[in-house]
């Protein structure tokens, strides 16, 4: 399988394992269609090791860890099983690592798919493969979504509780001649995701503790934000999701005064296979079912504001379309060194709001760049990354190779 494809599931009871060179954590999540666990009952993995239809089985160092899922046996409100793997030495990320899912009839043993997700590197957890109900029959995707903050930011995403190791209380008497007691000693041992009470056992291998907010994704919490070049915002605030109409204001000057600039703002619309799906652009103004739509072509680059606008409505977007691309061309062959203050920002199109602005610093002498993308991630929720690379592209046809390898 390759990721975003999908099998028809031909048996009612599959297991998933999961394979590496070194040894893995192997969960299961059971969401319902708002893609949230219903509570903490819904994560099955080492310490708890079944919920509603769905088991963990150990491999105890000598095999992999799988998930098996009896789909006849899943509660009706429970869409999808996300199974998920993560290495088990503390702090191991994927780099040089590749986990081989492979889905099997439960009863047979036989091999109904095997996925290996492509291009791992720093991720320290990952969700592999997702069985889901579609239709009132049972499919399996493959996905390969890594996370950069271990199962606890897979587990935070879907809604399960992630537990911290409790501070230390704090003297009551002062003690200046007694000496700090070692950190071995005194430090309570790090805290495993959990879902329900039972605590971990004391042989198990430990996971690392949910980051502090600061060291997690960019959202929209604090306000505005202002990206660099390769940074990434969640466009979460207050723990939501924004699946409200946004606005991709696009603008530039010319970088001598008198002259005219005519450059054209497009949008590429990609599928989960980096298939192309549509593009939105001056000659056509509206693509995806009105989802996404064109504010008309500008000739000059002159006038202050945003000089063409994309719509987006982020959930009318059909569900096949998990990318999009926000590219300026030049079709009359100004390179972009003669072109002063680009910049991309996403406005909330219902108040106006500026939530995010990227200025493009620097340029080259080229016709095309690839401003920013939006991802639709597997938790349902959408990233906005700035991008700011140039491309030798005159049209937006041109712009789609290029975007696609960049997403």
């Amino acid at each position: 399988m390759t990721p975003g494809s999908n099998i028809p599931l031909s048996a009612a009871r599959v297991a998933v394992d999961v394979a590496a060179p070194v040894r893995l954590d192997v969960s299961g999540l059971l969401l319902t269609a708002h893609g949230k666990v219903r509570s903490d009952d819904d994560f099955v993995f080492y310490n708890q090791p079944s919920a509603p239809g769905v088991t963990y089985r150990s491999g105890g160092g000598t095999a992999p860890d799988a998930i098996t899922v009896d789909t006849a046996a899943v509660p009706a409100d429970v869409e999808r099983i996300v199974v998920t793997a993560s290495p088990d030495a503390a702090g191991r990320t994927f780099q040089g690592v590749e986990p081989t899912a492979t889905i099997r009839d439960a009863a047979t043993g036989a091999v109904l798919a095997t996925f290996t997700p492509p291009g791992l590197g720093a991720e320290t957890a990952l969700v592999v493969v997702e069985v889901y109900r579609r239709g009132g029959a049972w499919k399996a995707r493959a996905v390969g979504q890594g996370y950069a903050n271990g199962l606890a930011g897979i587990a935070t995403d879907f809604g399960v509780t992630v537990e911290e190791p409790p501070a230390a209380p704090p003297a009551t008497t002062p003690a200046p001649a007694a000496p700090a007691a070692p950190p071995a000693a005194a430090a309570a041992p790090p805290a495993r995701t959990r879902a329900g009470s039972a605590p971990a056992p004391a042989a198990a291998p430990p996971m690392p503790a949910a980051p502090p907010p600061a060291a997690g994704k960019i959202n929209l919490d604090k306000g505005r934000v202002n990206l660099q070049k390769n940074q990434t915002v969640s466009l979460v605030k207050g723990g939501r999701p924004l699946l409200s109409q946004v606005k991709m204001g696009l603008g530039w000057e010319p970088a001598f005064r008198g002259k005219d600039i005519d450059l054209d703002a497009s949008v590429i619309a990609y599928g989960p296979r980096r298939d192309h799906l549509d593009s939105c652009y001056f000659g056509k103004l509206t693509i995806l079912g009105g989802a996404v739509r064109h504010s008309g072509d500008n000739l000059t680059g002159e006038g202050a504001g945003d000089d063409e606008v994309i719509t987006v409505d982020l959930g009318r977007l059909p569900a096949e379309a998990t990318g999009l691309v926000f590219t300026v061309n030049s079709f009359s062959g100004q390179k972009f060194t003669e072109v002063a203050k680009a910049y991309c920002r996403l406005l909330d199109a219902a108040t106006g709001e500026e939530l995010v602005r990227f200025d493009l610093t620097g340029a080259e002498p080229q016709t095309g760049v690839l401003m920013c993308k939006l991802i639709r991630q597997f938790s349902g929720e959408w990233e906005m990354t700035a991008m700011g690379t140039f491309v030798k592209a005159r049209t937006v046809r041109n712009m789609v190779r290029p975007a696609a390898e960049a997403l």
